[in-house]
């Protein structure tokens, strides 16, 4: 292990994360609520920090796989913990633990909250917290690997570490050109959802904090109710798509742009992520009209919004979902698990992985019936190769077995069953809400501050894709080596 290295690289993530403070301490400074003395506090503790942790001097600068592993995870548990400061400092959310579970959520795009009353939050904090959605939904590292011009090739280990699905690839040759275009087109949807929420007639802070968050897929809403307490047909619209068009791999919408909409349509993990959508709209549809709405089109209304929320692993409510017939619940449960395409701001399992899974159960299937016939497993006319199929197959069990040992602790605190698996679901697929008291109308105030750590650490595990967190808790990845 290079901690050498890894320690500069650390700070520079310390100091690019105290530029990224730098929005939300104007707000504050505009609205003047009180709170920004917290940021500038934050930003200057972590500023000399940051800059003493750079100057450490480096042999070797090749970045390689385990180092570009141990920074990614090291970056975001080392952010979240500064992250927390404002909130902590301001008094805002007085626990430290409370603090960081929420700077966590932002981050990691989950969206949960331990917040009874949100809208009690200044301005510059509720701002913050929607921006940490933001830069979390594409990658802090990401950034820096696109606005520092001294990124490398062998920077794309940090790339990789970080980039939600199977592999992040690059858009072009240079890894820090293709951040740059990454960002470029993040920034460009994300400004176009805030003119349509403005021209909706959706207040200026409301649009951008609103936009930031759905841009994100993370769900952090500046009202208790979430959208849903606007209830406005127009903006639930407008977000659902947008959350829809945020969960599609931004290579796909790169290639939308210099080939037409044709390229799109041929990929298969983007079938699958509309047929899952259309499919779920439907049944829940089906399920709630007469049960929870008087009508088709409140039905409609609300179930394509809670499916893109849920698929795109966003989080806002329209609705109380918490309320709805058990069969649509459990649909929103599956949806949570699925989540969106691999390579966008989305969680979850990633559609791609399910596609894979279901060829690979299809050819076991065949080998049964036919067993001297050979079949392949092929993905975009391309046959896959066995070890990313086993890669699948291990992601799914590590998957399931984080998802456990969450449970099983935040069980210890007592509550319901439903609650304990969807928040449990919610923390590693990186939803926000789940079921219960963990519900759209609720939060996650009451559980204790051990389930509260565990579930921040399962957020980032859901958030990194688990492995770069695993890493670190394997002894022998500690070792020195590369220096």
């Amino acid at each position: 292990m290079n901690f050498r290295l890894i320690i500069k690289n650390l700070g520079i993530v310390l100091m690019v994360g105290a530029a990224i403070m730098l929005p939300s301490l104007v707000v504050s400074l505009i609205c003047s609520e009180g709170d920004a003395m917290s940021f500038l506090i934050t930003i200057g503790i972590m500023v000399p920090v940051g800059f003493c942790m750079f100057r450490i001097p480096v042999r070797n600068r090749n970045i390689y796989t385990r180092d570009g592993f141990a920074i990614a995870s090291l970056a975001w548990i080392l952010l979240s913990l500064f992250g927390a400061l404002p909130f902590f400092l301001s008094g805002c959310i007085p626990s430290f633990v409370d603090a960081f579970f929420e700077t966590v959520s932002g981050l990691s795009t989950t969206g949960s909250s331990i917040l009874r009353d949100i809208e009690s939050l200044p301005k510059g904090l509720l701002f913050w917290r929607s921006f940490t959605n933001w830069i979390g939904g594409m990658g802090v590292l990401v950034m820096m690997l696109a606005v520092l011009p001294a990124a490398g090739a062998s920077t794309i280990q940090m790339m990789k570490a970080e980039s939600p699905g199977p592999d992040p690839g690059k858009l072009v040759p240079k890894i820090g050109q293709s951040a740059k275009i990454l960002y470029i087109m993040y920034t460009a949807l994300t400004f176009v959802l805030f003119i349509m929420l403005l021209a909706g007639g959706m207040p200026p802070y409301d649009s951008l904090v609103h936009a930031l968050s759905a841009a994100g897929t993370g769900g952090f809403s500046i009202k208790n109710l979430s959208v849903g307490e606007y209830n406005n047909v127009y903006y639930e619209i407008v977000i659902a798509v947008f959350m829809l068009i945020f969960g599609v791999n931004f290579s796909l919408h790169y290639q939308t742009l210099h080939g037409g909409f044709k390229n799109i349509f041929r990929d298969e993990e983007f079938r699958f992520y509309l047929f899952t959508i259309a499919g779920a709209v439907v049944l829940l549809t089906w399920n709630t009209c007469g049960n929870v709405y008087d009508n088709v089109w409140d039905s409609l209304r609300h179930s394509f919004f809670q499916t893109s929320s849920m698929i795109t692993t966003t989080g806002f409510s329209s609705t109380d979902f918490n309320l709805w017939p058990v069969f649509s619940k459990s649909i929103l449960v599956i949806l949570m698990f699925i989540g969106g395409s691999a390579g966008s701001t989305a969680g979850g399992m990633k559609c791609v992985r399910f596609v894979l899974l279901f060829k690979t159960i299809k050819r076991e299937v065949g080998r049964i019936i036919h067993p001297r016939s050979v079949y392949t497993v092929k993905y975009g006319g391309k046959t896959v190769d066995s070890s990313i199929l086993s890669g699948i197959t291990n992601y799914f069990f590590v998957y399931i077995i984080v998802f456990t040992v969450t449970l099983l602790i935040i069980s210890l605190d007592g509550f319901d069953m439903v609650s304990n698996f969807t928040a449990a679901a919610a923390a590693i697929g990186n939803i926000g809400p789940g079921l219960g008291i963990v519900g759209p109308t609720g939060n996650y105030a009451d559980y204790s501050a051990l389930s509260k750590i565990a579930l921040s650490f399962t957020m980032l595990f859901g958030r990194l894709e688990i492995y770069p967190m695993l890493i670190l808790f394997a002894p022998t990845f500690w070792k020195r080596v590369n220096i």
